[in-house]
């Protein structure tokens, strides 16, 4: 096989859509060959295949030409490619170009061609118009070869249709698309809503997931003990994660004793003493690039919990267990405002931020406010099938030494909902005898 060197200055005669194939696709026998973040447990052709067509169909509904993907998560959705997650989430460097019919084009890190190129949804790898250019200083002199190589691709592939989405991108990029001619839309919000329904392969991959957050979970309440700080209990979470075959984790949200109230302080050192509170927020991207949310609260030991405690714990259970209660598919999001758990006076300043939101590849939509803030920050919509929401509850009043934590994820089915998550509850909080 013949060696293309690559000058990114002078790619006029290369041949994309072979000089940059992984040199393995040359044997037969790696034909079948995954991508390590994909699940064998599930039908991953079947994964990639469907949530790619149903971005297509609503491309073709909504008359886009083509979409033009930065956003990770969405090029994850797209094509079931990886490539330095973390790193692109901050350098919007790697894009794709997806036609409504025609062609996927991959515009990759340089040297990382071979990294998605063994996947049947990427049809073409050419090297970024785009790296570096932000930290060189470079954005105004890249914005219009970027632009031109696009717009040409939209005149090949599109039919003649000028309007394309994009999901994220610096303004520079997209005033240069607009002065090529095309009609450009922030397509971020539309394509959200499209992975708000779940595919069957996504829900297997959904529990998977939930399995390695569990796993991690077990592992942070087993080490809790006087004096470990909550760093090193949020270590165990982490390396359990990774282990398991999980990515990140979104937030540090971990904390014991009075930085549990209010929520959201971060992991810090403080060390643990006996009888506190411990509670935490898996936010985890876990086995296959699927979000695993659900939250609990432990107690340290020697000794048994507090009234106050207990107290606290119930409300929270109960606040839980009541809105997944009331899910029903075909119920809009305002009336699951308006019947949600009614929180007690004193606890509603520390009220946490939504009543439930949207789980997929990431805290997605729908995101559903309480009645009392849903002017400011709720919409309107309806609970559907394939839906997976994480139930939230925040319970801690004002000026109080702690607070509980608690959250479920579940799945909306045409019967109602069926939980994800399944790691039990503390029944000595809960004031059950053991």
């Amino acid at each position: 096989m013949s060696i293309v060197v690559f000058n990114p200055d002078n790619v006029d005669d290369v041949d994309f859509s072979t000089g940059m194939r992984h040199p393995s696709l040359d044997d037969p026998a790696n034909n079948m060959w995954l991508s390590d973040t994909e699940p064998p447990a599930v039908d991953a052709v079947a994964l990639r295949r469907e949530r790619l067509a149903k971005l297509r169909q609503w491309m073709a509904k909504a008359d886009y030409g083509a979409v033009l993907l930065f956003d990770p998560y969405n090029q994850r959705y797209a094509t079931g490619t990886r490539n330095m997650f973390g790193y692109f989430l901050r350098n919007s460097t790697r894009y794709f170009f997806i036609p409504t019919e025609g062609p996927i084009i991959l515009f990759e890190y340089p040297q990382s061609y071979h990294v998605s190129l063994q996947l049947d949804t990427v049809d073409e790898a050419r090297p970024s118009k785009l790296v570096w250019s932000s930290v060189s200083g470079k954005d105004t002199e890249t914005a219009g070869p970027f632009a031109d190589e696009i717009a040409e691709l939209m005149r090949l592939h599109a039919a003649g249709n000028k309007k394309i989405g994009l999901d994220r991108c610096s303004h520079l990029q997209a005033v240069a698309l607009q002065g090529r001619g095309l009609d450009v839309r922030d397509c971020q919000g539309e394509i959200l809503a499209v992975r708000a329904v779940k595919t069957p392969q996504e829900i297997k991959c959904l529990e998977i997931s939930m399995t390695g957050a569990e796993a991690a979970v077990a592992a942070v309440r087993d080490a809790i003990k006087p004096g470990i700080t909550e760093n090193e209990l949020f270590a165990v979470m982490y390396h359990e994660v990774i282990r398991q075959g999980g990515e990140f984790i979104e937030t540090r949200l971990l904390t014991s004793g009075q930085r549990t109230n209010p929520w959201f302080n971060e992991a810090s050192g403080r060390r643990v003493r006996p009888g506190e509170l411990v509670a935490l927020d898996t936010d985890t991207i876990g086995c296959f690039g699927y979000y695993s949310d659900f939250s609990r609260t432990f107690r340290c030991g020697p000794g048994r919990p507090t009234a106050y405690q207990k107290a606290l714990y119930r409300m929270s259970y109960d606040q839980v267990q009541h809105n997944i209660g009331i899910i029903t598919p075909g119920m809009s999001f305002r009336e699951i405002a308006e019947k949600a758990w009614k929180i007690p006076e004193r606890f509603i300043d520390q009220r946490y931020t939504s009543v439930m939101h949207g789980v997929g590849m990431h805290g997605e939509t729908p995101f559903i406010a309480h009645a009392m803030d849903f002017a400011t920050y709720g919409r309107e919509g309806t609970i559907e099938p394939g839906m997976v929401v994480s139930v939230e509850s925040y319970i801690g009043e004002k000026g109080g030494q702690e607070g509980v934590k608690l959250e479920e994820e579940v799945l909306i089915t045409e019967r109602g909902p069926k939980l994800i998550s399944r790691f039990p509850f503390e029944e000595e909080l809960l004031g059950k005898e053991i």
